[in-house]
């Protein structure tokens, strides 16, 4: 089946037909010999696959291994590796890269369901493919967003175009803006009694978004690479780093709070705040794009100004909650 048929995004639609193929039974030597005739047409490939009569995959082996092969008169399937990582026509390009990575591998066979080989990824569409995705990934986490198959980084696209794909995220972060600023001054009365608490709110906000968007990013491309991905794994490990992160960003702003400005009530508020501010930002960012993949929704979505946002009014609520809590207890 032509190359055009498959969707341009999978393997079907990124491989290619040309490349080194023998079959069981040929010895090494006659390999070589060929290899060595056909040298400019196989110069960036780095895999000889090895199928039966019927074209169905027996084996892989590398074109370095093959040349350094003392015996020469060896059958090829003494040197070929008979497990190997395949993908079908319809693998996602995304799937594609994360098993490249995974393996280390230069390039992936391509197979129908009867494991007949019908082509190859080459290493160059690999890293293709991993540059799309991250592109395409960084604009998201931006939030700009474009039709397939437009441009949206070329110095030539209208401004019409530009706030189209911009503006309505960064309205959503004004509503979020506006959201946090009511919030803020519903505690005026507690910032009076301690003015402080308010040079504070920037560096909270700045550290749980930061802290957040790590996590976002991790969890995001972890999911597009390997849409198998374990929630019960993943999110055990973003778990232990939450509280690793928190604790050690919140004893440090706590300390610094305590001595920079001699208030220990102070350096306990911003502290607790910080730890609970930072967990809940690497928990809530973990846990929507595994929410949004169940719902069949893309969860690079959550990414950008709406997580900010979100990010935001959490961080304040905890922030005013816990002062207020500790003043109270203190009798301020």
């Amino acid at each position: 089946m032509p190359r055009d048929t498959y969707p341009p995004t999978t393997a079907g639609g990124r491989m290619i037909y040309e490349f080194p193929r023998v079959e069981t039974g040929e010895i090494v030597r006659d390999i070589d010999r060929m290899l060595m005739q056909k040298g400019r047409s196989f110069e960036n490939l780095d895999y000889v696959y090895v199928v039966d009569r019927d074209n169905v995959l027996q084996g892989v082996v590398s074109i370095r291994e093959l040349l350094s092969v003392s015996d020469k008169n060896v059958n090829i399937e003494e040197v070929m590796r008979k497990t190997f990582v395949v993908v079908h026509p319809s693998t996602k390009q995304e799937r594609i890269v994360y098993l490249a990575l995974s393996h280390n591998l230069k390039a992936i066979p391509v197979v129908d369901r009867r494991r007949v080989l019908l082509g190859i990824v080459p290493y160059e569409a690999i890293l293709q493919i991993f540059n799309e995705e991250v592109r395409e990934d960084l604009f998201k986490i931006g939030g700009i967003f474009h039709r397939v198959g437009t441009e949206y980084t070329t110095i030539t696209s209208p401004a019409s175009v530009m706030i189209k794909r911009r503006l309505p995220w960064l309205m959503i972060g004004v509503m979020g803006g506006s959201v946090t600023a009511y919030i803020v001054s519903s505690f005026e009365s507690m910032l009076g009694m301690l003015i402080t608490l308010a040079a504070f709110i920037p560096v909270l906000a700045y550290l749980s978004d930061a802290a957040g968007t790590q996590s976002e990013t991790l969890v995001v491309r972890s999911i597009a690479l390997d849409p198998e991905l374990s929630l019960k794994s993943y999110f055990v490990r973003e778990f232990k780093v939450a509280i690793s992160l928190g604790l050690a960003c919140g004893l440090f702003l706590s300390v610094i709070a305590m001595i920079g400005w001699n208030n220990n009530i102070l350096g306990l508020i911003v502290g607790i705040s910080m730890f609970l501010s930072i967990f809940s930002a690497i928990v809530v960012s973990t846990s929507l794009p595994f929410l949004l993949q169940k719902i069949k929704l893309d969860p690079a979505i959550v990414a950008g100004p709406f997580a900010t946002m979100v990010s935001d009014i959490i961080t304040i609520m905890i922030y005013f909650g816990v002062a207020h809590l500790s003043l109270s207890y203190f009798g301020l």
